[in-house]
């Protein structure tokens, strides 16, 4: 009998990943390893099949990125030249000590050394490097979230990925220096990045991770990134991003989390500007006692669009996790919250909330919201909430009744509104440093320019024109 089943015909951004694949699938990193031909071999095999997700498939109706792409990327098959990072790109937050690991278009950034290897037995550094030098700490772990997460973007990253950061922390280690990932766009041309990223966290360890995304040079770049998290029993891992990218840019961002008994994964992402930004995060509470808080705010102007994808999977009794999203959005931007919890049968005595408050600051911004509960257990304490709105009538009364102009009014509710999400972090200099961000961004001041105003150094300080002693 004929088989009934027809490949659907191939778009051009298809057929140009399919041609790339073929031609350079035998120069990427790690080719000779049987286990990662034998994983990015599937991975194309799926793409051609399912292609780009379209707004057919429910979490993509809102904006879906099959129109958005261009037919053809360029892809950087080998690292920049080595010098300093230091001569393009000034990385400050101010008074935050850290690790500082940073990536140019894809590739990690060092002179003659992919990887460092701390004397506690910490590693860090080039994901590809650490594929040939400790295979048995990398290959088990690889992709071992794929079989029910999978989709298309995620197996476009599996077959064309060519470097990402790898961090393994031994047991039984509190690293007290956090460690910052700086991802760096570089280039005139449209390129196509697939960064992969892997962490590792030992039994009884705690670290901090401040990962940014950031734009240099202006173009049509679309960045499809895809992070694997491990945390093992005892574990506490904080997890802070921040997006600040140019107006043309797709940026993919797919952060899967398995959590064992007594881990706690705390996430805090800001996106201060983005061309299109979708951040996912699924988060699989694995064994008793594992906790998820996950907290995020985006703040959209003009045509910017940021898309929040979040899932949360209790498949184990006597786990928490906690959901706050908030957002604003202006001129004729848009965002779209998509936060969904499921409690398995069995996942008894689930404490599971989430939040998402939203102001619309135009008739023309458009914010969407869905957050969702699925629970199959009967001894849980769960809820969910949604808002979206305009600022506060009576709160502007009140300010304006004491000479507050309406300006500096909106400036103060939208502040006091978003600064919630700042207060979380657990790095002075780095909650701090965010506060002023948030205060620019506010304002109007906080752009892309090529030296990065995010971290730039010799930038002013920014603050009210109020005299808080009338209020």
């Amino acid at each position: 009998m004929e088989n009934q089943y027809k490949l659907p015909m191939m778009n051009a951004f298809t057929s140009f990943i399919d041609d790339t694949y073929h031609k350079i699938s035998e120069t990427l990193p790690c080719a000779h390893h049987t286990e990662i031909a034998t994983l990015r071999k599937r991975a194309i095999d799926y793409f051609v099949r399912e292609q780009l997700p379209h707004n057919k498939i429910e979490s993509w109706r809102h904006r879906a990125i099959d129109q958005l792409v261009e037919d053809k990327y360029s892809i950087q098959l080998t690292p920049t030249p080595y010098r300093p990072v230091e001569d393009y790109f000034k990385c400050k937050i101010h008074n935050i000590d850290t690790y500082m690991f940073t990536f140019l278009n894809g590739w990690y950034v060092h002179k003659n050394t992919p990887l460092t290897i701390f004397p506690n037995g910490i590693i860090v550094g080039s994901l590809t490097a650490a594929i040939e030098q400790y295979p048995d700490l990398v290959l088990p772990h690889l992709a071992a979230s794929r079989t029910d997460n999978y989709d298309s973007l995620v197996a476009l990253n599996e077959a064309l990925f060519y470097d990402g950061l790898f961090v393994y922390i031994p047991e039984n280690l509190e690293v007290q220096k956090p460690m910052q990932l700086v991802s760096i766009i570089d280039s005139k041309e449209n390129l196509l990045v697939q960064q992969r990223n892997l962490i590792v966290v030992g039994k009884n360890s705690s670290f901090s991770l401040v990962q940014c995304d950031d734009s240099i040079a202006f173009g049509k770049t679309f960045l499809n990134n895809v992070t694997e998290i491990f945390l093992e029993e005892n574990t506490h891992f904080n997890y802070y991003k921040m997006e600040n990218k140019d107006p043309d840019s797709l940026l993919i961002n797919q952060v899967f989390v398995q959590q064992k008994k007594n881990s706690q994964f705390f996430s805090n992402t800001t996106t201060f500007n983005a061309g299109y930004v979708r951040n996912s995060l699924r988060v699989k509470l694995l064994e008793p006692f594992a906790s998820a808080k996950l907290w995020g705010i985006y703040l959209v102007d003009k045509q910017q669009y940021v898309d929040n994808q979040i899932f949360v999977d209790h498949a184990a009794p006597d786990c928490t996790s906690s959901q706050l999203y908030k957002g604003i959005a202006d001129d004729m931007a848009g965002a779209n919250f998509n936060g969904h919890v499921i409690v398995r049968e069995g996942a008894q005595r689930t404490n599971a909330f989430q939040t998402n408050r939203n102001i619309a600051l135009t008739d023309e911004a458009k914010i969407t919201t869905k957050p969702f509960l699925e629970i199959y257990a009967d001894d849980v304490k769960c809820s969910h909430g949604a808002t979206i709105g305009q600022l506060d009538e009576e709160a502007m009364f009140y300010l304006r009744s004491r000479g507050i102009c309406e300006r500096n009014a909106k400036m103060l509710l939208m502040y006091a509104f978003a600064i919630e999400i700042a207060n979380a972090i657990e790095i002075d200099s780095l909650r701090n440093r965010l506060k002023e961000m948030i205060k620019k961004r506010l304002s109007g001041e906080l752009t892309i320019c090529d030296q990065c105003v995010l971290h730039c150094a010799q930038d002013k300080q920014i603050t009210f024109e109020i005299d808080l002693s009338k209020i």
